[in-house]
């Protein structure tokens, strides 16, 4: 799951996993979708009640399992990814004992999905391929679970040929092409004690691209540990900028590297299990994340727009833009604000306003072209903004959703 590239390493990660669980058996052949926005993680301890709960109490919904452990996801209202050996295109060759287990497995209500593999090279596509689609074909109801590289993968890791932008499209199209997936997962790292990477906000719109493209939604997989000397734990307020971007560039779910893992520093519990600063800080903003992502589900992703900031893949925000800040950021303002517009055909209704500063709080004013309303993450309500105008609070990273009051 690690991939270090010069002094980065790359990795995988209140909802109501119980509604997926009835609603299962509901389905039909071919079916499958997020429902509640996924929250989930990488590397974790053996599952047992402790964990469970621990796990369940954090906001985490969808957990790494083995078979046995699906009666006790059930229990504690989680969903499980299940990790086999027998989840190989390997077992194709003698697909008695595979088909066993997805027999097993597949009428569970606490089953989500099949953990594949981590960071595939396209030459694995074909092969990969072939397993998804007997998975697919023997339980059409749950996901087959396949994580990506980042960008800053090599050509050599990726299997694929020229710049960035180029190797990197060329992966997701040909992993698109050929393995045909329900759900586009990949990881990217970029909180370094020197500072922080600058390709976050590229693959997130590559990414994004891909995603509206397929007609499929997307996971973004973060950093919460530290795993060498140069890489640095993020912060409570780096956890929710990390939070707030993924939701506001129209992803479906959300998981964390790691939870916990020998040789890690961070992490959402230590090695006793004891819980740490990072899991009481995703405990409030877990549940945030559903609820911003459950309003946005019915919507389509738009646009998504910086008025600041100048990496690879930050779109400035045009002049006349529908929904803008004003007064915008200062010129020499480096983070500033990101907009993610959604609507649905092509007007946008809905806009994700992020502070990207993940060090201080800003009150910025947002106008619209209706009268609005803001959307409150902690209690999941709407009230109005009182006219066209939403005066905002927003912590460092922070994010708040806006909308216009003439849609419902």
């Amino acid at each position: 799951m690690r991939l270090i590239t010069l002094f980065i390493a790359v990795a995988v990660s209140g909802a109501a996993p119980t509604v997926w669980g009835k609603d299962v058996e509901s389905r039909s052949p071919g079916s499958w979708r997020v429902d509640t926005p996924i929250v989930t993680y990488f590397a974790g301890p053996a599952m047992s009640e402790a964990v469970a709960r621990q796990m369940a109490e954090g906001g985490f919904n969808v957990v790494w399992c083995g078979e046995k452990d699906l009666e006790l996801l059930h229990r504690h209202g989680l969903c499980g990814m299940l990790h086999d050996p027998l989840i190989s295109p390997d077992s194709l060759k003698a697909r008695a004992k595979l088909d066993a287990l997805i027999e097993r497995v597949r009428s569970h209500p606490a089953m989500y999905s099949y953990y594949v593999i981590d960071e595939p090279a396209a030459s694995a596509f074909p092969a990969l391929g072939k397993l998804v689609a007997h998975l697919r074909q023997r339980d059409p109801r749950h996901m087959a679970y396949i994580n990506l590289f980042p960008t800053y993968a090599t050509n050599e890791q990726l299997g694929t040929r020229g710049d960035t932008i180029a190797a990197y499209r060329e992966y997701l199209r040909s992993f698109i092409d050929t393995v045909k997936p329900d759900l586009l997962s990949y990881d990217h790292y970029q909180f370094m004690k020197g500072g922080d990477t600058q390709q976050y906000f590229l693959n997130l719109s590559l990414v994004r691209e891909e995603s509206l493209r397929l007609g499929v939604p997307f996971l973004n997989i973060v950093q919460a540990a530290s795993w060498q000397p140069g890489v640095r734990v993020p912060t409570r307020d780096e956890m929710r900028y990390l939070i707030y971007t993924t939701a506001a560039y129209g992803a479906s779910g959300i998981s964390y590297y790691v939870y916990t893992s020998p040789g890690h520093e961070g992490g959402i519990a230590a090695a006793d299990g004891s819980p740490t600063a990072l899991y009481h800080a995703l405990k409030v903003l877990n549940p945030q994340f559903v609820a911003v992502t459950k309003e946005l589900q019915p919507l389509r992703s738009l646009a998504i727009y910086h008025t600041s900031m100048k990496e690879p893949g930050c779109e400035p925000l045009p002049v006349n833009a529908p929904f803008h800040p004003d007064p915008l950021p200062p010129r020499d303002e480096k983070r500033g604000l990101m907009l993610g517009y959604f609507g649905k055909d092509q007007k946008p209704t809905h806009v994700l306003l992020v502070n990207l500063d993940y060090r201080r709080e800003v009150e910025p004013t947002l106008v619209g072209p209706g009268t609005l309303e803001v959307f409150d993450a902690p209690t999941a309500k709407w009230s109005p903004a009182g006219g066209k105008q939403a005066h905002l609070r927003l912590d460092p990273g922070g994010g708040k959703l806006i909308r216009l009051a003439t849609i419902h």
